[in-house]
């Protein structure tokens, strides 16, 4: 039997997200009030979409 790939996650959480663009945990909640960042709230937990990160770091590629 083949192992399958687990698939890409669509949220993390905010360490981790802070981490995946190499930033700290206040930026990254700094680019979450301004409106930059998207968040979905499970229960009491904050998660980042994965989609709004590859976003972020599509719009700042293009302003360079």
């Amino acid at each position: 039997m083949t192992a399958r790939p687990s698939p890409d996650p669509i949220c993390v959480r905010v360490n981790d997200a802070a981490r995946m663009i190499g930033v700290g945990r206040t930026k990254l909640y700094e680019l979450i009030a301004a409106g930059e960042v998207e968040t979905v709230k499970l229960g009491k937990s904050t998660r980042i979409t994965t989609a709004s990160l590859h976003d972020l770091i599509r719009r700042q590629r293009g302003s360079l």
